[in-house]
């Protein structure tokens, strides 16, 4: 069952990152946030991502694989409505996703 869960879920981000890379009016994918500049900063952005995916994500999801942040911001777009996550959630989790 975890295997046809893993399989459809890709699926669905390959056919968001389709869909993304054809459309003209698709948004731009959220960017590193410009205030973890040092190292400490990006720690407390980690921390912090990991905290609100485990509240936000972890109810259905194993904790993540690294993917390109291109995916990762489709992903997360998509699950977005799912989770009810708020923009501020969004940004930590692709951030803790990411990196």
């Amino acid at each position: 069952m975890k295997i046809l869960r893993a399989f459809i879920f890709a699926l669905t981000i390959a056919a968001d990152v389709a869909y993304a890379g054809s459309a003209a009016d698709s948004p731009a994918p959220i960017s590193q946030p410009a205030t973890a500049s040092t190292p400490e900063l990006n720690l407390r952005w980690m921390m912090e991502g990991e905290k609100r995916y485990r509240t936000n994500c972890g109810r259905c999801h194993q904790p993540p694989h690294k993917f390109e942040p291109r995916v990762m911001a489709t992903a997360v777009r998509h699950m977005r409505v799912r989770g009810m996550l708020t923009d501020e959630d969004m940004k930590y989790v692709l951030y803790y996703m990411t990196h």
